[in-house]
């Protein structure tokens, strides 16, 4: 018995065909943005407990607690909207460059080299 056919959807066109390129950035780059946050986070807790710890007197372990926690959260989401900016614009710089046809060379005139103007 031959196996049936994948379904397709409504158009009548298989959904998975070689050449279809995700959207999605690569893993690297995902893995990159993913520890920037973590970093970034790191560096918000230590910022945001110094900042309390230099303000309190005595034992004031909630309050640096608190600080450092606030400064990481502020910290990591910062930098979380920068990452999934900037994933999302390398994704549609890589969109733009696959539908764009490849721009010829510059046209050089006939009988020469083309030279850059002289400045004076």
């Amino acid at each position: 018995m031959p196996d049936p056919e994948p379904p397709t959807p409504a158009g009548g066109h298989p959904t998975d065909t070689p050449d279809t390129r995700s959207a999605l950035p690569s893993v690297g780059a995902r893995v990159l943005g993913f520890m920037a946050i973590l970093v970034a986070g790191a560096a918000g807790a230590f910022i945001g407990y110094a900042f309390v710890d230099l303000q309190a007197t005595g034992d004031a372990t909630l309050a640096t607690g608190l600080g450092a926690l606030v400064g990481a959260a502020i910290a990591a989401g910062g930098t979380a909207v920068v990452v999934v900016l900037t994933l999302r614009a390398m994704s549609e710089w890589r969109t733009i460059q696959a539908k764009s046809p490849a721009v010829p060379a510059a046209r050089v005139p006939e009988g020469g080299v083309r030279r850059p103007p002289r400045v004076r």
